[in-house]
């Protein structure tokens, strides 16, 4: 299964109408998009989704539509994650799990739990799961990161802990995951203008957010990088690094959104609390030359 896992996978964003509805001609719309420009597959509902402005209702949506536009074609994997253990348990039970092949679960965020404590939210989750989990660290966003030790510590006792995104920029945490794991456990990069270097250290890929706006040239890089092609690779790293730093600068994900629309696959609409791109960033993603 992990084979499934390795390369590149983007966070898809959730499009939005201008009366704030899920524009699900422009998700399917995205979907083809990054398939045929080489992704290797698709997150639903994880961070860059707007997830926790939508609703039930609303999450539903998300995942059919991009079940039916994905035709089978990538594998799919499902965001379930929070700060309640017990309600990421729940959520994990009353959904139907059939057409994903994994979970990828966020650290608990504003609880500010100890290893012991992530330790313990992850074991139970594990224990209820009937599809393998991907671990996913991103301190900037949950306040709390989760150390070498317990990510091993959770790889080795439990099978169907199968990777992680590691999404704290932290080269140093990467290398030593990567040293200490289980030989059949992965890392994928979730920060895009590191993912380069996790590679070349013996990361298996990344979740990518810049991969929706540039899915070719993200995968393809990625790609040369796990493949030693180390002059090619760092030419397409070098052309994404200030695509990247526009696609975060007024954060995640208001940069994306105002990228894709820039490209005509939506429109750049987010949800409050977030606000649209300023007018400076978006002349100066409409100056980039693609």
């Amino acid at each position: 299964m992990t084979n499934q896992l390795t390369g590149t996978g983007v966070a898809l964003i959730t499009p939005f109408t201008k009366d704030n509805q899920v524009d699900t001609e422009a998700l399917a719309r995205i979907v083809d998009y990054v398939t045929e420009g080489g992704v290797e597959f698709i997150v639903v509902l994880g961070t860059t989704s707007e997830a926790p402005t939508l609703t039930k209702d609303e999450k539903r949506i998300v995942r059919e539509t991009i079940i039916k536009a994905n035709k089978g074609r990538l594998p799919l994997v499902l965001g379930i994650g929070g700060n309640n253990t017990q309600n990421v348990i729940d959520e994990i039970k009353q959904t139907d799990l059939s057409p994903f092949v994994a979970i990828l679960s966020v650290t608990p965020y504003y609880n500010k739990p100890s290893q012991n404590g992530l330790y313990a939210h992850f074991a139970a989750i594990a224990k209820e799961s009937t599809l393998p989990i991907i671990l996913y660290n991103v301190p900037g966003r949950t306040g709390v990161s989760m150390t070498t030790e317990t990510v091993v510590r959770l790889a080795n006792d439990f099978e169907n802990i199968v990777a992680i995104k590691e999404a704290s920029g932290n080269l140093l945490l990467d290398m030593n995951i990567i040293k200490d794991m289980p030989k059949d456990f992965i890392l994928l990069s979730g920060d895009d203008a590191t993912t380069l270097p996790a590679v070349y250290m013996g990361g298996s890929g990344a979740i990518s957010v810049i991969g929706i706006a540039y899915p070719k040239e993200f995968s393809e890089m990625v790609r040369l990088g796990r493949q030693g092609k180390t002059v090619e690779a760092n030419k397409l790293q070098y052309k994404l690094l200030p695509r990247t730093a526009l696609a975060f600068k007024e954060g995640n994900p208001i940069g994306i959104k105002a990228m894709l629309a820039a490209k005509g696959l939506c429109e750049p609409y987010v949800r409050l609390p977030l606000v649209e791109a300023s007018e400076e960033l978006k002349k100066a993603i409409s100056d980039l030359k693609d």
